[in-house]
């Protein structure tokens, strides 16, 4: 009997110190999002753009509204974190081919009466080259929410080449909104 009683309590401290579920991680952090009522959007880090990688953020998360957005760090409930980086650069391809032959036969000959000679030549030639140059437009942003403790609750992150009808950034900005609009959505399912 007490040795049954002593492998319980073996088995319970074991079973304690095992890591959580993935499954259990990602609904705790649901369950934390749901209760989020007011954000404030961080400096977003990165190259020169990341300034306005911000400002369409909040622009996009406003029109979702899911949350207050706040300037007030200390009136937030959580605080949106993270880089971006808005690229444009000049995508250049070039290709050459050519093909080419050469042929040539000749002889002379010269005696003390007579003279003779003959010649003949062939050339050929084909050159082909290309060179394109096309305009690209990269934006990639990662982005968390953390919560007043320090735990990030929710982050992703998303890449755009641009839309038809609007930038990369733009683009980007709306697909994170899109992204927390869907775990927002799955957060306010679970009981």
């Amino acid at each position: 009997m007490k040795k049954m009683l002593l492998l319980a309590v073996c088995g319970l401290a074991a079973s304690a110190q095992d890591p959580p579920a993935p499954a259990a991680i990602e609904e705790a952090g649901l369950r934390q999002l749901r209760v989020v009522r007011k954000v404030y959007v961080d400096r977003i880090t990165g190259g020169e753009t990341a300034a306005q990688m911000r400002d369409i953020l909040i622009s996009s998360l406003e029109g979702a509204k899911l949350f207050i957005l706040t300037e007030n760090q200390e009136r937030a409930d959580a605080i949106l974190r993270g880089a971006a980086e808005d690229l444009v650069f000049t995508d250049q391809h070039s290709f050459s081919d050519s093909l080419n032959a050469r042929a040539n036969l000749g002889t002379t000959g010269r005696t003390s009466r007579s003279s003779s000679g003959a010649s003949a030549g062939l050339g050929l030639g084909d050159n082909e080259s290309e060179h394109s140059s096309e305009r690209r437009h990269e934006a990639l942003a990662a982005v968390r929410l953390v919560n007043k403790e320090g735990d990030v609750i929710w982050s992703t992150t998303q890449e755009s080449l641009g839309a038809k009808f609007r930038g990369a950034s733009a683009d980007v900005a709306d697909k994170i909104t899109a992204r927390l609009k869907e775990d927002f959505e799955r957060a306010r399912k679970i009981r």
